[in-house]
Parts: structure tokens; C-alpha cells; sequence
């Protein structure tokens, strides 16, 4: 059922017999007469284009309302706007240095708490609830390091102590995994990545089910102004049409390079959740990154994911170079750790890439 919505997403039902949305690039909209209105009045405000894919992104998430934003940053900086001075949100420990960098932000400029925890700790996540606690921000795949979490039972203590629980979904998607139907508050994604497919387009989606939390949320989206053209609400509603189909063939691949880098010499560690196209390596000290990155022919040595192409990330200078040396040798983030995307290429050819470049990658005079 899913591939089948997938596939037949937002097909339009007009008199044209068109099997695809136009782009409606008006940023203006002309009324008939005082106090009547087509629906449209300003892009900024709503835009048809930008409509049919949140009107079908909302129904993929078993949600309410969408919001389409100009990027993944954007998405998370839209939810960020719910919360006032002095409250304290609890965060993965271990997530995407932009995310890192925007709540450092909000902090010092804005005096809301973030407090970095082990979520698959369910005492040390109880210990550190308090008066000023509103809201759970997760990764259930952690990025760079792809540490899992079991969601449920943080479900029920969020919705025991009245907290909202923020999910980032980017990893797993609505093909994969739907919190909302589990019992979050609000699910976000960088569109950018999985959403798109094809590394053209820079999105970002907030989806929520709640009224109150539509409500405010479409206040913010409209006042603040961060929203998706309608061209790319278009290219992210066709990267939608093939979102199971790639990550199906990603999700392949990777769990077979996993497997196969385990045994590896030139590897000290394989992170890898079991799920979806991403996987992390560390490679031996033996190694160098700079000339693994040099010598990749296939692959991709580029900053962001979930395109067709296989990427790889050196995270300690680009996802999260912005964090400070401390916080990333707390969470394992090193010199020696890959972040990669698996793509959708013969499973074949990017083992063989990887295996060519790590042998072209050994450090002169330095034994294991």
C-alpha cells in the first residue's frame, strides 16, 4: 500500500486530464470582490504548488498539517519558535552539527536550554526531566554515528509528564517509519535528502496532527516567511514518487557493505543501525582519510545525503565543524570517522571503489 501511495502521490483530478501538478509560480492572486478569496492570496502565505505537496506529505505521515520549508535547518528553526526563555529541551547526544549549532545558538541568544542524553537510557532520560523541561528533540538513527532508539517508551513519558516529543526523521522517512502514528508530537525532515533523491533540491518539512500545534505553526511559517518555491515543491513531490525504490536499493547495498567492511583490516569499526543507506566508518590510524577521499573514484566525496549517488562525509570538518573539539571527542566524532550515503549503483562497483581506495590509503612506515 505504501509503494502504491508512493507511486500515485498528488496526481492531479482537473478538467485537463493531466497526469501531473502544474507549477504555479504567481506569487500574487486576484480577488473577486472585498472579503472574497480563491484560497490564494499571497505565495508567501500558500501557493497551490506548495499545497499539493504538504496536503500529500501530511497524508504520507498519517498527520494534519505540513509545512514546507526553504531548507532542514529552517524546519527545525520553525519548532524552535514554540518555545520561551528559560525552558529546557532534551536532545540526542549524538546529532547533526547543524542542529548542534542552531540550538548553541537559540541558547545563547534566547536562554533555552539543551541538555544532551542518552534516550536509550530511560533512567538517565527520567533523571533529567524537570520544571523547565517542554520537549524531547530525537534522531532515532543518530547522525553521524547511527545510534538506535526505541521511541515507545519514550512516548509514554512524554505524554505522562505533558512533553512534546520532536522527532527528526530524516534517516528513515515515512516509507519507514510514521511517529506520528506512534504517538509523537512533531516529525521534521530535511527534504533535501531522502525526500528529494537527487541532490537538487534544498527543503525542509514540519508535520504535525494536533490543531493548536497547526495552528501556531502556520503562524510562524507565514510570519517568518521560510518557505518552499514552488518549483521545488514540485521536484520534491516526483523525488516522492521513487522514495521506495531508492531506499529499498540503498538499504541493500548498505546492509551488504556493512557485512562485508566487518572484516576489513583497514577498518576499526562498522556503525550501522541495520536500517536504511547510512553507515559510518572508522578507519584504522594506519590510514589516511585525506588519501582514501583522494583516491575514491566511484563515490562521492560530498557534504549531504540520501541522493542516488553514493556520498561520503568527513564529519569532523564539514557536518560538524562548527562543534567544538571537546564535544566531538565526547560523542567519538575523530579524525578517522567516514559518514557514508549509499547510493542506488551496483552494490559491486562501490564495494570495489571503497576497497581500491583504502588500499591507496595506507600511511608510508606506519604498521598496525
Amino acid at each position: 500500500m505504501k509503494s502504491t501511495q508512493l507511486a500515485q502521490i498528488s496526481l492531479t483530478k482537473d478538467h485537463t486530464g493531466a497526469t501531473t501538478n502544474p507549477i504555479y509560480l504567481s506569487t500574487a492572486y486576484q480577488h473577486e470582490k472585498l472579503g472574497c478569496s480563491t484560497g490564494f492570496d499571497y505565495t508567501r502565505t500558500k501557493n497551490p504548488t506548495r499545497s499539493n505537496f504538504e496536503e500529500a506529505f501530511a497524508k504520507l505521515e498519517g498527520g494534519k498539517y505540513s509545512f514546507a520549508t526553504s531548507s532542514g535547518m529552517a524546519s527545525i528553526q520553525l519548532v524552535c519558535n514554540l518555545f520561551k526563555p528559560n525552558d529546557e529541551i532534551l536532545v540526542s547526544f549524538d546529532l547533526y552539527g547543524g542542529t548542534f549549532r542552531l540550538f548553541e545558538f537559540y541558547e545563547k541568544q534566547y536562554n533555552i536550554k539543551f541538555k544532551y542524553i542518552d534516550f536509550s537510557n530511560i533512567d538517565e532520560v527520567n533523571a533529567s526531566i524537570n520544571e523547565h523541561t517542554r520537549a524531547f528533540f530525537i534522531e532515532p538513527i543518530s547522525n553521524p554515528l547511527m545510534f538506535s532508539v526505541d521511541l515507545n517508551p519514550l512516548y509514554e513519558i512524554a505524554q505522562a509528564r505533558n512533553i512534546l516529543t520532536i522527532i527528526d526523521n530524516t534517516f528513515l522517512t515515512p516509507y519507514l517509519s510514521t511517529p506520528l502514528k506512534d504517538g509523537a508530537d512533531i516529525v521534521l525532515h530535511s527534504a533535501t535528502k531522502y525526500i528529494s533523491g537527487h541532490n537538487d533540491v534544498l527543503a525542509g518539512i514540519v508535520t504535525v496532527s494536533d490543531d493548536y500545534l497547526g495552528e501556531v505553526l502556520g503562524q510562524f511559517h507565514n510570519m517568518i516567511g521560510a518557505t518552499l518555491s514552488p518549483f521545488d515543491s514540485y521536484l520534491l513531490l516526483r523525488g516522492l514518487k521513487t522514495l521506495h525504490l531508492r531506499l529499498d536499493r540503498s538499504t541493500e547495498n548498505a546492509q551488504k557493505l556493512a557485512q562485508s567492511l566487518q572484516s576489513v583490516e583497514s577498518i576499526d569499526e562498522v556503525l550501522y543501525s541495520g536500517q536504511t543507506g547510512m553507515l559510518s566508518i572508522r578507519l584504522n590510524n594506519a590510514y589516511s582519510v585525506d588519501s582514501f577521499l583522494q583516491n575514491i573514484k566511484l563515490c562521492i566525496f560530498a557534504e549531504s545525503l540520501g541522493g542516488t549517488e553514493t556520498f561520503i562525509t568527513f564529519p569532523y570538518t564539514q557536518t560538524h565543524v562548527d562543534m567544538a573539539d571537546e564535544e566531538k571527542d565526547k560523542r567519538g566524532i575523530d579524525e578517522y570517522l567516514l559518514r557514508l550515503s549509499i547510493g542506488i549503483e551496483d552494490y559491486e562497483d562501490i564495494y570495489e571503489d571503497i576497497l581500491q581506495a583504502l588500499k591507496n590509503s595506507r600511511k608510508e612506515g606506519v604498521s598496525i
